[in-house]
This record gives C-alpha cells, sequence and structure tokens, in this order.
C-alpha cells in the first residue's frame, strides 16, 4: 500500500503560481505512477497530471503548457507545479498513486480516476479574478 499526503495549497490571484506536494509512503513507492487530481463543487473529479516510468508525463488539456508534474525518489515526493492559473483551476486537489497506467493507454484513459488506487485527503485550491 501507498499512503499520500498531499500539501501547499492557498489562495492566490488570478496569473499566480503555486506549488503542490504530495508526500508519499509505504512498500515499493518508487514503483507505483503517480498523479494529480482534482474537483470542483458539483463536479466530478477529473486528472490533471500523471507521471510513470512506461509513459514519462500526461497532462490534460487544460492544464498543458501552465502545470508541470515531477516527482523526487529520494525525498518520496511528487509535486504539481502550477503556473499561470486561473478561477477555473480553483478546486480540491488529490494525490493518487496506481500501478495499472500504462503506456498503451490514451491520456484520457489514463487519467481517468477509474483506474487509480490509492489517494490522499486533497488539499484545496483557489484562485480569484
Amino acid at each position: 500500500q501507498v499512503q499520500l499526503v498531499e500539501s501547499g495549497g492557498g489562495s492566490v490571484q488570478a496569473g499566480g503560481s503555486l506549488r503542490l506536494s504530495c508526500a508519499a509512503s509505504g512498500n515499493s513507492y518508487s514503483t507505483y505512477s503517480l498523479g494529480w487530481f482534482r474537483q470542483a463543487p458539483g463536479k466530478e473529479r477529473e486528472g490533471v497530471a500523471a507521471l510513470g516510468r512506461s509513459f514519462g508525463t500526461s497532462y490534460a488539456d487544460s492544464v498543458r503548457g501552465r502545470f508541470t508534474i515531477s516527482r523526487d525518489n529520494a525525498k518520496n515526493t511528487l509535486y504539481l507545479q502550477m503556473d499561470s492559473l486561473k478561477p477555473e483551476d480553483t478546486a480540491r486537489y488529490y494525490c493518487a498513486a496506481t500501478t495499472r497506467a500504462t503506456r498503451a493507454m490514451t491520456t484520457a484513459w489514463r487519467l481517468s480516476p477509474r483506474i487509480w488506487d490509492y489517494w490522499g485527503q486533497g488539499t484545496q485550491v483557489t484562485v480569484s479574478s
């Protein structure tokens, strides 16, 4: 199993930046693919970005070019650098882990919450206009 704890959320004005962190622990952490998801009030959870050995990185169209996912295996930490933030980025952001994301999948499938098995509690990001 993998345990995940997010941090780094907060309030920022449109155009600003935030960096989210996800501290991971558990067996074979480095073998898991890791991802970021978000959920706004009244909306379904959606994939934002993912990172894995077999496929590299994947991004949702809505954040590509503005968000960057990275991991530091020495620190057991996953990051999401968020730049040029927009009010529509406002949501609770979750870190997740899976062994089921593969290179053969489409980006949409890879970022589907259904294939991700372990979840953190989330951190709130609020972007004001």
